[in-house]
């Protein structure tokens, strides 16, 4: 399997969520930026496909990633960012999304569990509602310390000043 495989449009994703839950198995679903990956992400996914059969990531699209960070976000490109994560052997498929929070998204995937770091509290996590009215389950998972994307670059910016000093 190629990690383009893994990339899905919305109504290829629909399809594959019918053949999966035919299937019985459980769907997991988180979302994020995921810009530059470090050690955090691959832990914090890690555990989230551990709660389910499929782990569905939604991916924010560059314009949407530009409007939340600013407008020097992202690092790479959307199509860079969704191979990169398709590969990951734990991700099942990787769709992108344009809207700033994952809410619509969510509905149109209707996760058995929608998961997010344990930064959130519960009542925090967009699409919480939607998920527990059908009668999903909304969980958090211990994030690794210390990383994140914004301290990464932080960090590279830091030793590029100091250079030039």
């Amino acid at each position: 399997m190629k990690s383009t495989d893994k990339i899905f449009s919305l109504p290829q994703l629909q399809e594959q969520l019918r053949q999966w839950r035919v299937q019985d198995q459980k769907i997991v679903f988180t979302n994020g930026c995921f810009d530059l990956l470090h050690l955090g992400h691959v832990d914090y996914l890690e555990k989230a496909r551990q709660l389910g059969d499929k782990l569905v990531l939604g991916l924010n699209t560059d314009a949407s990633i530009s409007r939340i960070k600013g407008p020097s976000r992202p690092l790479q490109d959307e199509m860079s960012r969704a191979r990169i994560m398709a590969s990951l052997l734990f991700i099942d498929a990787v769709v992108l999304f344009d809207n700033d929070t994952p809410l619509e998204l969510i509905k149109a995937v209707q996760p058995d569990i929608l998961v997010k770091g344990d930064d959130y509290a519960v009542v925090q996590i967009v699409g919480h509602d939607v998920v527990e009215a059908r009668g999903g389950e909304v969980k958090t998972v211990p994030l690794v310390k210390g990383y994140s994307t914004t301290n990464i670059v932080k960090k590279i910016e830091q030793q590029i000043n100091s250079n030039q000093a």
